[in-house]
């Protein structure tokens, strides 16, 4: 499928009628300037980039999807939903086969410097928020590779941010967030049921690490543009990703956050 195709599904919401890797030659490299090219496409439409998101950073669930390392993906103005600190809701419409995830998200004050440090990282957030990635698949039943993935725009549908926590509120140091992000839990209810508990040592042991991780991988892949000022990075799931139905109420709770997050589905 041609760049405007995978876009077109991705506007309908209706899976793929074909893999794009069924002879398994479909590479990480073929599947970022994909990716890219529908990056393109999306800023001609006047759609504007507003960060990126990291997925499969959850080591746990790594045999699950049959997918062995992080990828990544932009996430938009369009697909970025800003909750009033302690809730939100969303619409479903057009997303295949929504799933969610309890992630912990950062936003940049500048550019980070090149070959940065994790002091040097730290430096470089404004702040952090709890929240819940929407994520899709465009492929039946979940069942992917790697690299389709990635040409399915990181699998990203829609990000829901809650309270904003300035940086040094949490932390005082790059080690020091490091360790609290890496003992604390996640836990996800549905309904107020708890449905399961993750831990942010899961995340690449944690997901400051998460997110140096990324800034490297970035910069790696030609032609992809930079982290800006203002930019968001969710850096992946805490639990597994769950399955999703209009009408739930989803709450995630974490341990080293002194508020918890509350999404409502709509149709």
């Amino acid at each position: 499928m041609t760049a405007q195709e995978l876009l077109n599904h991705y506007d309908s919401g209706q899976c793929w009628p074909q893999s794009l890797d069924a002879d398994g030659q479909y590479s990480v490299s073929d599947a970022y300037k994909d990716a890219l090219s529908i990056r393109s496409l999306r800023i001609a439409r006047n759609e504007k980039p507003k960060g990126y998101k990291i997925g499969f950073t959850n080591r746990k669930i790594w045999d699950l999807y049959k997918v062995y390392s992080p990828i990544w993906g932009t996430v938009w103005d369009s697909t970025v939903f800003y909750g009033n600190g302690h809730e939100a809701s969303i619409s479903l419409k057009n997303i295949c086969q929504p799933r969610i995830e309890p992630e912990i998200i950062f936003c940049f004050k500048h550019t980070p410097k090149q070959n940065a440090s994790l002091d040097d990282l730290y430096n470089s957030i404004e702040w952090l928020a709890p929240g819940f990635e929407i994520v899709q698949s465009h492929r039946p039943n979940w069942k992917f590779t790697a690299s389709e993935t990635i040409a399915d725009s990181g699998l990203h549908a829609r990000l829901c941010i809650g309270q904003k926590y300035p940086i040094q509120d949490i932390a005082n140091s790059a080690g020091e967030l490091l360790k609290i992000l890496s003992s604390s839990s996640a836990q996800l209810y549905l309904d107020n049921m708890l449905v399961e508990t993750g831990l942010g040592s899961s995340v690449l042991d944690s997901p400051l690490e998460a997110l140096h991780y990324f800034v490297k991988e970035l910069r790696t892949c030609p032609e992809s543009t930079d982290i800006q000022p203002g930019d968001v990075v969710t850096t992946g799931t805490w639990t597994d990703a769950w399955p999703l139905l209009p009408g739930q109420s989803w709450t995630v709770k974490f341990g080293f956050l002194d508020t918890n997050f509350n999404l409502k589905l709509l149709d």
